[in-house]
């Protein structure tokens, strides 16, 4: 069982307590924050702070619903390219929506969709036709004219005047995205030149919670977070302007630094006010107060840079990212002293690929293991009748149920009927069963066998492991196990020759 080191308790209250600060500080009506990060099913967060609760951001949220209403920026570019969420294997478009429901779910009002630096693009109106259509205010921003430099043409009629008013009527705005570059900041200040012209006194405030400005440069914390943005380049750096105005060492990261003095000669030119010294006086971020055990925190964060490597070499395998960005992922690796192997379940799939190679003359055997909640480890390989990740699946959830392993919880019948539909009807080259038709399999069998209904109710109890398989999963395969809880990482490699994997 994974040591805690995080008081996400502590944390939903200490933050909920300094936005409120921050909505109250002097004579201003309103506080745009722009919300960075995931703002649910934060698995990064949950990853590196362990204890951290991956909702921990929307139940905030929900303390201050009846002050706050939310706004949803996304790029038109990523709508364009469709540019996909990497955790939940969909496009930004369609998080967006997903945002949409479950801001719906928690009873918190949203305000509008912003299409940011707006193109007349067929994908692009499609999508604001598919929102204006259920309901849902939409606003189109364009490029700013003048951005970055030119201040003066910026702050005026010709830039930000030129962007719609988002109406707006409670105290807190909360300015969130489907992922980074969606044009949150901008809107933000977009929404500030407009309110002081309409003579209502605005504020801007930034909710980050990575890098954490009060842990060490050096911290497996903050390294895991570059980890995670190895493709943006993102470099953690101290905050020198931080360092100059207050003599107190801070860590930000470079994009934040390299635009703060742009930044803050807007807001000065907008508010005439200088109310921020450095980037990090504009974060609101009290998690670096909320790690109660250093030690667990630091290894968690390890295991983060370990696994976002694998994943980056997958990634490159699939032509997603290019040499600069594994090379970076492995410069960090090596930062902290880490190997692959120092990720238990990879050691362990490689050695039993490599003895069914050795003693039973398998050339084509891909197994998959599953860390167990007690540390111990479970495997599975692939068969004619099912895949590698279906057979370790099953495999862990007998062992959590205490099930013999020799003992059948799927009839053969049942494989033998779903391969035939899937051979005969649906003509697929490959026959063998995937995670979610071995999920399916099993759930049909518990109505007749207990072992089968005892297996069913030990999968919850799957969440939260990791996993690692020998081969590359189908995206299908890969999608099921994300849904479960399953951590899973792969080798770079190809089952098949063929190019199209599904």
């Amino acid at each position: 069982m994974q040591r805690k080191g995080f008081d996400s308790a502590k944390y939903i209250e200490e933050q909920s307590k300094y936005i409120l600060e921050r909505i109250n500080q002097g004579d201003s009506a309103r506080l745009y924050l722009e919300f960075g990060g995931k703002l649910v099913h934060d698995k990064h967060a949950m990853r590196v702070l362990p204890g951290f609760d991956e909702n921990a951001k929307i139940k905030l949220l929900e303390r201050l619903k009846d002050q706050a209403e939310i706004i949803i920026c996304i790029y038109s570019g990523d709508i364009v390219n469709s540019k996909t969420r990497q955790d939940f294997g969909i496009t930004y478009d369609l998080e967006v929506l997903r945002l949409i429901d479950i801001f719906r779910k928690h009873q918190l009002a949203i305000n509008s969709v912003v299409v940011t630096r707006y193109e007349d693009a067929p994908a692009v109106n499609k999508f604001i036709n598919r929102l204006e259509r259920r309901g849902i205010r939409t606003y189109k921003h364009f490029y700013t004219k003048g951005y970055p430099t030119d201040v003066e043409t910026i702050v005026s009629e010709e830039g930000y005047g030129a962007n719609p008013y988002i109406e707006v009527t409670k105290p807190l705005a909360v300015v969130t995205g489907p992922g980074g570059g969606s044009g949150k900041l901008a809107t933000c200040l977009s929404q500030l030149y407009h309110e002081y012209k309409k003579g209502v006194k605005a504020r801007y405030a930034k909710f980050e919670t990575f890098p954490i400005w009060n842990l060490p440069l050096k911290h497996p914390v903050n390294i895991a977070y570059e980890a995670a943005t190895a493709d943006l380049k993102d470099v953690n750096m101290i905050d020198s302007f931080h360092l100059e105005a207050y003599g107190e060492m801070a860590v930000n990261y470079n994009r934040d630094l390299e635009v703060f003095p742009v930044v803050k000669r807007i807001i000065e030119k907008i508010t005439g006010a200088a109310e921020y010294q450095s980037p990090t006086d504009m974060g609101v971020n009290r998690a670096g107060f909320c790690i109660y055990d250093d030690e667990a925190v630091r290894e968690a964060a390890v295991q983060e840079i370990i696994r976002r490597f694998i994943i980056a070499k997958c990634d490159y395998k699939k032509g997603k990212i290019t040499a600069d960005s594994l090379e970076r992922s492995e410069l960090l690796m090596k930062e902290v002293n880490a190997k692959e192997d120092d990720r238990a379940v990879v050691n362990a799939a490689r050695e039993y690929a490599e003895y069914k190679r050795r003693c039973d003359k398998y050339v084509n055997v891909v197994v998959m293991a599953i860390e167990m909640p007690d540390g111990t480890v479970v495997t599975g390989r692939s068969s004619r009748r099912m895949v590698a990740a279906a057979a370790a699946v099953l495999n862990a959830a007998k062992t959590i149920a205490g099930i013999d392993d020799e003992k059948y919880v799927i009839a053969p019948n049942v494989f033998r009927d779903i391969q035939d539909l899937k051979a005969n009807i649906l003509k697929h080259d490959r026959t063998s069963l995937n995670v979610e038709e071995i999920l399916t399999a099993l759930s049909i069998s518990a109505e007749r066998n207990p072992c089968a209904q005892l297996a069913c109710r030990q999968l919850e109890g799957l969440s939260g492991c990791k996993a690692h398989c020998t081969a590359i999963l189908s995206d299908r395969d890969e999608q099921t196990l994300r849904s479960m809880g399953i951590d899973v990482t792969c080798d770079p490699e190809y089952v098949t020759t063929n190019l199209y994997f599904a």
